[in-house]
């Protein structure tokens, strides 16, 4: 009986064999024909991935009652409910590293939000220009770590040169400073279905330019991440829908109507534009996220051409089970209007008491204020660059779990 299997599946394999590995759909795995506890193989090959995923999500929660980390390279429809996933065993090359950028983008458009791929490459000696650039395209991967093959060079940042390291950091700084928005994309993929990280077209699905592009991406509806993707190479070319875009880095901004842009790209430095409209939360970085949560906030309000932002935040204490579904969370909405900028609590929890909202930076302010309040107090630590447009307010001591007014006239 086993011997007559074996050939049958042999039989049924050559009649019409797509490109699989081995060229016979009995390489690397067993029969086609072969019974299981519920079907055959056939039917059950590509579920191994998910009812593994789903085991170990649920022995997680059993053993230590807290959210399960999950990540695994074999996927199916539904996974992304279970656990995260990495693009499997790529190189160490250019070419590699930019359609990653893709294939991150199809599995959130799958329902698999938390994704990433190995950051520096896996197969092949890297080199320190990729693993710098590399680095900086992984910190805007929803799931993001460096990992190699046995046997290959060590890659971690610490093995490179200083100017490699302080460019890594800084990319890694970058990462855990946007923290509290990404977990807010990740809540609202939660609750909502919504992609963390999304194609341009999928934000501007009018622009006939924004369907093409694979070499840029965006964080929800907010960020818009300009990589460098080839070597030797420090100015990078980006296409800007119609909006205003600001620099994340010092608030300068493009007034676009729908075209390229030249961007300068040196060692250190990844591209990233704030979309005019939006506000995005921010933290100070520390060195586990467990600390990093109780520093103060910021906010980075990027003003639309008529003067209006909104933004919002989702904070709970990161480990509980269902803490949406219990009401165990905190979630804040951001508004920028008419020279004022206030919150308005929409569901409240202990998790938030204490935390502080230390600093501001508004973009796109066309004129400097003569004056700044602070729920109704009057202050005088603020300044205002000319150049970039750019109000910047510090050393606040703001409550983010009780509604506050700024305003500058």
């Amino acid at each position: 009986m086993q011997q007559r299997t074996l050939s049958t599946c042999y039989r049924n394999a050559c009649l019409s064999v797509p490109g699989v590995t081995g060229g016979s759909l009995t390489s690397r795995t067993v029969c086609m024909s072969g019974e299981q506890h519920l079907s055959s193989h056939y039917n059950l090959h590509n579920l191994y991935g998910l009812t593994e995923a789903i085991a170990s999500h649920d022995a997680l929660i059993k053993v230590t009652g807290k959210r399960p980390f999950v990540i695994s390279r074999s996927t199916f429809p539904s996974h992304g409910r279970y656990a995260g996933h990495w693009t499997g065993d790529i190189s160490s090359a250019w070419n590699d590293m930019y359609y990653t950028i893709p294939a991150i983008m199809l599995f959130n458009m799958f329902g698999v939000p938390l994704v990433g791929a190995d950051v520096c490459g896996f197969r092949w000696p890297t080199t320190e220009e990729l693993c710098v650039r590399w680095t900086q395209l992984g910190s805007f991967y929803p799931f993001m770590r460096n990992h190699n093959a046995l046997h290959q060079p060590p890659q971690e940042p610490y093995v490179f040169s200083e100017s490699a390291q302080s460019a890594m950091r800084k990319a890694l700084f970058n990462r855990y400073m946007l923290l509290p928005f990404l977990y807010t994309l990740f809540h609202k993929a939660h609750t909502a279905g919504e992609m963390v990280v999304r194609p341009l077209s999928f934000e501007f699905p009018q622009d006939p330019n924004t369907p093409g592009i694979d070499r840029q991406f965006m964080w929800g509806e907010a960020l818009l991440i300009t990589p460098v993707l080839e070597s030797k190479t420090v100015e990078v070319s980006g296409y800007f829908p119609a909006a205003t875009w600001y620099n994340l880095y010092n608030g300068s901004s493009i007034r676009s109507k729908g075209q390229y842009v030249t961007l300068q790209a040196p060692l250190d430095t990844i591209n990233v534009h704030v979309r005019g409209g939006c506000i995005v939360p921010m933290q100070e970085p520390n060195t586990t996220t467990a600390v990093s949560r109780g520093n103060p906030f910021g906010l980075m309000v990027a003003l639309s051409d008529q003067g209006i932002a909104r933004g919002d935040l989702f904070w709970d204490d990161g480990d509980s089970l269902l803490s949406y579904e219990s009401g165990d969370y905190t979630e804040i909405i951001f508004l920028a209007k008419n020279n004022i900028l206030f919150s308005e609590i929409i569901h409240l929890n202990s998790q938030i008491d204490g935390l502080k909202l230390s600093s501001i930076f508004v973009f796109g302010l066309p004129s400097p204020p003569r004056k700044v309040s602070v729920n109704g107090f009057w202050i005088t630590d603020f300044s205002y660059r000319t150049d970039t447009q750019v109000l910047t307010l510090q050393n606040l001591s703001v409550l983010v779990g009780e509604p506050f007014t700024i305003t500058w006239i």
